[in-house]
């Protein structure tokens, strides 16, 4: 009897020690793993006919989303700068901000100019988080004033985004003026800028996008450049996959110096078309407002849409593909960001919970 009291409590004694060193093994595993959860993906989508006049009137209807050649569900759809409300019910039918009794808007599939009438323009802009990043570089100093009256101009004409913040560059990265709504303090910012040292374009551009990635809705980095990237530690690979997986536009301009250097006119396009922005190449002051122009008209005819990712393996590069679809839509062009790489957090302690990325 003694005998089988102790074999009992010897099994006992073992199983105790096995489960232990099994849920201690659990446990680090869980405190090393990688959680990531895509809430929302957002898009802004321009599109337009071959001689570059902006498409309207679209639906949602008309759109494709696919990622990783998965078709998504349309969650939410906006046109140009109408107002949104908070995070969709994945499961919800598709929410349209546009009003079928809403005689002012022209038929779907309409083009309008790429220069069109700037109230209208102006007000579609409600929405929009703008940060204007200034080369303050010793490449700045011929035409600086020009390039600072240029920027006022951009500020004023924007009047009615929720918020712009003014930042500028050389070596180091200067916040001017946090997000605001208040123009004055903006105008202020642009206009006690002074000329400095080297360009460090790529580490400043990426801490503004780290910036821009905090927010909701849309959002843009409109860059004024004068010249070749002089001193950043960062790859602008880098910067360009930042803003992709965090849904931030890069529209840039730059003067011809920097076109007349190939390496960086071709950085430039890849990165602002890979956001889903677009690079300009300025000659003197006037193309400089046309620039400005340009991209307060590209920002006020966006398409905002917003999907729940499918189930899908795939935790790295994730490609996004934006097709249209029904009669005669298929001749005009789709601009957005190519994709998104999941932002993946691990974990502190075994306690952590699981990260939640909006990519936004």
């Amino acid at each position: 009897m003694t005998r089988k009291v102790l074999l009992i409590v010897l099994l006992a004694s073992v199983l105790v020690v096995t489960l232990a060193a099994t849920l201690a093994s659990r446990a680090q595993d869980e405190s090393s793993r990688i959680f990531v959860n895509v809430v929302l993906v957002q898009l802004n989508v321009a599109v337009t006919d071959r001689k570059g006049n902006y498409i309207t009137g679209l639906k949602p209807e008309n759109f494709l989303v696919s990622e990783d050649r998965i078709p998504e569900k349309i969650a939410t759809f906006e046109e140009g700068g109408a107002p949104g409300g908070g995070l969709p019910d994945p499961d919800a039918p598709v929410r349209s901000s546009a009003k079928a009794d809403d005689h002012d808007s022209p038929p779907p599939g309409t083009s309008v100019g790429s220069v069109g009438q700037v109230q209208r323009s102006i007000s579609r802009l409600a929405g929009a988080s703008v940060y204007i990043l200034f080369d303050t570089s010793d490449y700045m100093y011929r035409g600086f004033v020009f390039a600072q009256d240029a920027i006022a101009g951009f500020v004023r004409s924007i009047e009615e985004a929720d918020k712009i913040a003014f930042y500028s560059y050389s070596r180091n990265l200067s916040r001017a003026t946090p997000l605001t709504t208040d123009r004055s303090i903006v105008m202020r910012g642009v206009r006690s800028t002074v000329a400095g040292d080297e360009a460090a374009l790529y580490n400043c551009l990426l801490l503004t996008v780290r910036d821009a990635a905090q927010l909701h809705g849309r959002k843009a980095i409109v860059v004024f450049s004068n010249g070749p990237d002089s001193a950043s530690s960062v790859p602008p690979e880098d910067v360009e996959e930042l803003a992709q997986s965090t849904g931030t536009i890069i529209y840039i301009i730059s003067t011809r110096q920097a076109q007349d250097e190939p390496v960086s006119s071709a950085v430039f396009e890849r990165m602002s078309k890979g956001t889903g922005g677009k690079a300009y190449f300025a000659k003197d002051w006037r193309d400089e407002n046309s620039a400005f122009s340009s991209i307060r008209e590209d920002l006020s005819h966006l398409y905002t849409i917003s999907y729940y990712p499918k189930a899908n393996q795939n935790r790295g590069w994730r490609t996004i593909s934006v097709r249209l679809v029904g009669k005669d839509l298929e001749k005009y062009h789709v601009r957005t960001r190519d994709g998104y790489r999941l932002q993946e957090q691990v974990p502190q302690n075994r306690s952590a919970e699981a990260s939640s990325t909006d990519t936004n």
